[in-house]
């Protein structure tokens, strides 16, 4: 792959973004009634392919149920609010109230509470009450403290969600989470990231995980590009984790890790591309974040927002545009793709002439980078 100079010293590639992508279609054409967006990960099928971000602006146990009976996935974020206090409405209610210059501070000062494991517990068996999937997720450093509540309250899918997630993390300070072994012990399906190198993707499938979410740096709430310098755009970074994917699997004998994109999904048109480029479904935080019935209350913040030492996320508003019913599935009301995010990929589909995911991920793409006028 050619790189460009950056300076006598340093080369780099060049990477894409959703925005500087499309697809093209091909011959064929057809009814999108006759398209499957279903996906099936493990032992759970889903009819869309759609995983709610664990954040509490987006996910309760009342919407991961709601999510799970449309269809999709919500993923429960087990160190947020939810697990800290009994009551955390009329704190979701002060933070959407909040003004921008104490936001952080506020923030910081309401997620310093302690987790209870027995919050975790009784908000994952809500969820499994329902009858609908169960998944929640824990970042890397708590998940040695916390799995065992998590497996023995009856999760069906486990979610090991950061920043950045490696296989091979070093620390002088306490032994790291040795992922391999982890996985190996559990009898939970697992799923890690987020990665964004062909290389990390690949260590992470050889852990044993099932999934491997993609990208870090690129969501509506995150700063970690003007903070720490980290950005992966997400086109080229999903294209080089099903690369690792079409590699584990000649390597393993037919091994299939999903791959699911995470950030950097506002509009529908961008769940198009990124099945275009390789992912089995995506993950979206901000643009579910707008449902009516999420927690935030048109705010939208993830756990990056109220880092005790090192804030590199923000509070935004995103606003409501409708219920969680017309984001997923419409009637769309606006032109510009925050609405009916699955009926306008389906209609992708169609037009390009395919009949379910695996197939898309086939479709050509180009560099056309959007230039709105």
């Amino acid at each position: 792959m050619s790189e460009i100079e950056i300076g006598r010293g340093k080369r780099g590639r060049r990477a894409y973004s959703f925005d500087d992508v499309a697809v093209v279609p091909s011959r064929r054409t057809r009814d999108p009634e006759e398209v499957s967006v279903a996906w099936q990960i493990d032992a759970y099928r889903f009819e869309l392919p759609v995983i709610a971000a664990p954040m509490d602006s987006v996910m309760s146990p009342a919407t991961c149920i709601a999510l799970g009976k449309a269809g999709g996935l919500g993923v429960l974020d087990l160190e947020g609010l939810w697990t800290r206090y009994d009551d955390p409405e009329p704190l979701l209610a002060e933070i959407a109230a909040l003004d921008e210059s104490a936001s952080t501070r506020r923030m910081q000062e309401i997620y310093a509470e302690d987790i209870k494991p027995d919050l975790v517990a009784e908000r994952l068996r809500q969820v499994r009450e329902s009858g609908v999937t169960v998944a929640g997720a824990l970042s890397p450093q708590r998940t040695q403290q916390l799995w065992k509540t998590v497996v023995d309250a009856g999760v069906d899918l486990f979610f090991i969600r950061g920043t950045t997630v490696s296989a091979e993390h070093v620390s002088g300070r306490a032994e790291p989470l040795n992922l391999k072994r982890f996985i190996y012990e559990l009898d939970v399906p697992v799923v890690v990231g987020g990665c964004a190198t062909y290389t990390a993707a690949l260590h992470l499938m050889r852990t044993g995980a099932a999934g491997v979410l993609v990208g870090f740096g690129g969501g509506a709430a995150h700063t970690t590009r003007t903070t720490l310098g980290i950005h992966a755009p997400m086109a080229s970074a999903v294209a080089d984790v099903a690369a690792a994917r079409r590699d584990y699997m000649d390597e393993s004998g037919g091994r299939y890790v999903h791959v699911i994109a995470d950030g950097g999904m506002g509009r529908s048109g961008d769940l198009a591309k990124a099945v275009a480029c390789g992912a089995d479904a995506m993950m979206l935080g901000a643009a579910l974040a707008r449902a009516v019935e999420a927690p935030g209350r048109g705010w939208h913040w993830g756990p990056e927002a109220h880092h005790p030492q090192l804030p590199r996320g923000e509070r935004v508003h995103v606003g409501t545009l409708g219920t969680l019913s017309e984001i997923l599935d419409g009637p769309g009301r606006s032109a510009d793709g925050s609405t009916n995010l699955v009926g306008a990929l389906r209609r992708a589909m169609a037009t390009c002439g395919y009949s379910d995911l695996k197939e898309f991920q086939r479709v050509e793409v180009v560099i056309a980078p959007y230039q709105p006028a």
